[in-house]
């Protein structure tokens, strides 16, 4: 397995809330682990009885804001890309207008590039990543005011 690819997971490992990366390529199995509670095991709290909350929503699903705009998050970790490669002009920029099926721009996962695509016809409001940033689930990445 190349160095280089090693590096790549130990930064995707570092740079996410994974706690554990394991990659089969070919006859080479690679496995990239770190802890991230205390060495010794912790005892239960005994916990209060229960109250009321609103469940969490782990959707990655566009949302509107507070000013009627449409957030569109992450569907996945990765590496946020504006453009199909560097250099070349970003798939939209702030003012562009998109409808739905349009690429708004590519997330990197362990070498695999994923096109993000409008959900809604609209203008781009806010980019809110620039090229090279890595994204959680979930994470908005555009702002864009429906048409």
């Amino acid at each position: 397995m190349d160095l280089r690819k090693v590096k790549k997971l130990i930064e995707l490992l570092e740079s996410s809330k994974l706690t554990e990366i394991e990659i089969t390529e070919g006859d080479s199995t690679i496995r990239l682990s770190r802890t991230t509670g205390p060495d010794h095991p912790v005892l239960p709290a005994v916990q209060p009885h229960a109250t009321a909350t609103s469940p969490l929503s782990l959707d990655a699903s566009p949302g509107e804001d507070e000013t009627g705009g449409i957030t569109v998050p992450s569907p996945m970790v990765g590496t946020f890309y504006p453009s199909s490669e560097p250099g070349a002009d970003p798939y939209v920029t702030v003012g562009s207008e998109v409808k739905p099926g349009d690429t708004l721009c590519i997330l990197e996962a362990m070498k695999t590039f994923n096109h993000v695509k409008s959900e809604i016809s609209g203008t781009v409001r806010t980019v809110m990543k620039s090229s090279g940033d890595p994204v959680e689930y979930g994470e908005p990445l555009f702002l864009i005011d429906p048409s």
